[in-house]
């Protein structure tokens, strides 16, 4: 790529991304789906360590499953908002408004769960650990809200802890631990996000 070329996509690719916001009120209108397939097929393409692709998506349309997911995460949440995370967790927190009642799990037409598989599990039932594991999935994540945005759609990235919950709610091996929860879709017409302000490119570069 010609270097006038390669910058006009840089600064373009720039101004594109900082428009990107964290969205908890989702219109619940229809998405096309293969705008959700090709997201998380640009989210496979992530590096992984030895390239083991520690990752799994699972995409969740079903408007009951996606209601026990609602459920048993408000139970986990209503106990860390009442004292599990802690009060200078929950002091971080007040800014954002947020609480325990999550109903982007039911409003968005899209959950994708996303999981880390820990370890292959083959034939004879025994296993082959993977490594990078932590650092392989969350740049999986970091390639999917990435191109979620690009794609026009708006994403949550919701982590209720614990999340053992998804694992049983959505039968998966016992090789795979839950990492992330995340909402897709429009945003509702009234929806507001936080008033927040970056950091500028001199607050987090370092030249050595």
């Amino acid at each position: 790529m010609p270097a006038e070329e390669s910058l006009a996509t840089a600064a373009r690719l720039r101004r594109r991304m900082d428009e990107r916001r964290t969205v908890r009120m989702f219109s619940t209108d229809p998405v096309p789906e293969q705008l959700v397939l090709d997201a998380i097929a640009v989210a496979a393409t992530a590096p992984s360590g030895a390239h083991q692709q520690p990752w799994t998506f699972v995409l969740v349309t079903d408007p009951e499953v996606r209601k026990q997911i609602r459920e048993a995460a408000e139970r986990e949440e209503q106990i860390s908002y009442a004292g599990r995370l802690g009060e200078e967790w929950l002091a971080a927190l007040r800014p954002l408004g947020t609480d325990e009642v999550k109903p982007h799990l039911t409003d968005a037409p899209y959950l994708i769960v996303v999981f880390q598989q820990r370890f292959t599990l083959l034939e004879d039932d025994s296993v082959r650990k993977h490594y990078y594991v932590d650092e392989s999935v969350g740049i999986a994540v970091g390639m999917l809200l990435t191109a979620l945005h690009l794609s026009g759609l708006a994403a949550l990235t919701h982590t209720p802890s614990p999340m053992k919950f998804l694992g049983e709610v959505l039968n998966r091996p016992r090789n795979e631990k839950a990492f992330a929860v995340i909402p897709v879709g429009y945003p509702a017409e009234d929806c507001v996000v936080p008033d927040l302000v970056r950091k500028s490119l001199d607050q987090v570069l370092v030249r050595v």
